[in-house]
């Protein structure tokens, strides 16, 4: 039996698990169980510091990975909604061990899902990443198919009630697999080496990426890949953010890395509507569900050939806005 205002978090103890639990405690919401799942026990005994069961009862640490479906069947029992944050993230890591990436990435997205199915799950979001557009790297690749396991599964429910969505977005500012944490670590060296100057990338705060995955869970419908409307930066400007006296080797590029970032190809446009503050690729597009979509979020049909990229973008952050950010970051983390 499900049971009202359940969450699960696969991947819970990483940033945006730990960002999305304090978003749903503090929410209107009254949480009647919150499921914390990763393979990680030391980070959550360190998560557990500060969300301790006598304060927060509701909440389970459940160790587990997702490649174990039977672990997943039990901890998503009676679980209204996933959110499903897991994967191997690190393009070095996963150009080098290919198929843990496979085995975690891929086949750890279908056994959320089947877990979802049996256990007759209301709501799943799953996260993704601007490499799963157009990828080049295996890390990209393995999402992109996990992206499309995750629409496709709304074929397969039947007479279920449930809705499986991806929301897709560049990177997490300040996150373990940003660069900020690693130039902030060798400012004090006087260098900060630039894998390629001309590089852009785009950018999201934690916050807005848990608001995201909220409106997402309030208002898809299930099918839809949601992309936010997102400022880029150069590389070079953070690097200038962060220290004018530094140095900027280049030391070329990375195997699966890519000068310019993409959210969404021109391949995609032909299923893409506009809403004020996202886009949104759709499994097809037809006149019926245009109108729909236009008439819940007065969406739009985006032109033909249509691309959203990282360089392309009309909105950049300043050098003193990214300053500003970098500030914020390094309070937060002392």
């Amino acid at each position: 039996m499900t049971i009202k205002n359940s969450y699960l978090i696969t991947g819970g103890t990483g940033s945006f698990g730990k960002a999305f639990v304090k978003k749903i405690i503090e929410s209107k919401n009254k949480v009647s169980r919150l499921v914390i799942f990763s393979r990680d026990e030391l980070k959550q005994f360190e998560m557990s510091q500060n969300f301790p069961i006598t304060k927060y009862p509701f909440i389970r640490f459940f160790i587990g990975d997702v490649r174990d479906e039977k672990r997943l069947l039990s901890a998503s029992e009676g679980i209204e909604t996933i959110v499903h944050a897991a994967a191997l993230k690190q393009v070095p890591s996963t150009e080098y061990n290919p198929f843990e990436a496979i085995k975690t990435n891929i086949m750890g997205a279908n056994n959320v899902i089947e877990a979802a199915l049996k256990n007759k799950v209301k709501n799943v979001i799953a996260l993704s990443t601007d490499k799963a557009c157009s990828p080049i790297n295996l890390y990209g690749a393995t999402k992109l198919c996990s992206d499309k396991l995750f629409i496709s599964a709304n074929n397969i429910k039947g007479s279920q009630k449930i809705k499986f969505s991806v929301v897709r977005y560049g990177n997490v500012f300040g996150s373990r697999g940003s660069v900020i944490p690693f130039f902030l670590k060798n400012r004090s060296k006087g260098e900060l080496p630039i894998t390629d100057k001309d590089m852009t990338r785009f950018n999201i705060s934690l916050n807005d990426a848990v608001s995201i995955v909220m409106w997402s869970l309030k208002n898809l419908n299930g099918g839809e890949l949601i992309v936010p409307k997102l400022p880029s930066y150069k590389i070079m400007d953070l690097a200038k953010a962060i220290s004018l006296k530094c140095r900027t080797p280049i030391i070329g590029i990375r195997a699966g890395e890519k000068i310019h970032e993409e959210m969404i190809s021109s391949s995609d446009s032909q299923n893409t509507i506009e809403l004020k503050n996202f886009y949104i690729i759709l499994q097809s597009l037809n006149k019926k569900i245009l109108s729909f979509y236009s008439k819940k979020f007065k969406a739009k049909k985006v032109k033909k050939g249509f691309v959203y990229n990282s360089n392309s973008n009309k909105n950049f952050l300043t050098v003193a806005k990214l300053k500003k950010l970098i500030l914020e970051f390094e309070n937060n983390n002392k």
